[in-house]
């Protein structure tokens, strides 16, 4: 697992913000997000190179990542194993993608998601399409 330099005051989500489909699941997310717990920054936004340098644009381009408080890194499945375990609404979730042994089943799927993300959007724009 990665530990990032900086340990943010929040978990922080980075995603693609400009891939269509993945705005749609962030807006999810922060519907979800009930208590505000979490922030939302787009792997475009230069915060991100400069408050995350262990992670790179390439990296960041093929998953989203949450960094925790402590700075600890997670991408792609597990990111979503661990949201749903801090936003309530999403708890009935977390005991399916906490079955043992099943991450690398969850990892697998998400990576398929993950690479189809501008056909499943059903457009893209600028150098969005180009994953």
């Amino acid at each position: 697992m990665i530990v990032t330099r900086l340990k943010p005051a929040s978990d922080t989500v980075i995603y693609d913000g400009e891939c269509p489909f993945c705005r749609r699941r962030i807006a999810n997310l922060r519907a979800l997000d009930r208590g505000h717990a979490l922030e939302f920054v787009s792997l475009h936004d230069d915060r991100v190179a400069r408050d995350f340098p262990e992670l790179t644009r390439d990296r960041l381009l093929e998953e989203m990542h949450v960094v925790d408080a402590a700075g600890n890194v997670r991408g792609g499945a597990s990111a979503v194993r661990y949201l749903s375990r801090r936003l309530p609404l999403l708890w009935p979730m977390a005991v399916l993608l906490h079955i043992p042994g099943t991450l690398p089943v969850w990892a697998w799927l998400y990576r398929i998601v993950a690479r189809n993300r501008m056909r499943l959007a059903g457009s893209c724009s600028g150098d969005a399409c180009r994953v």
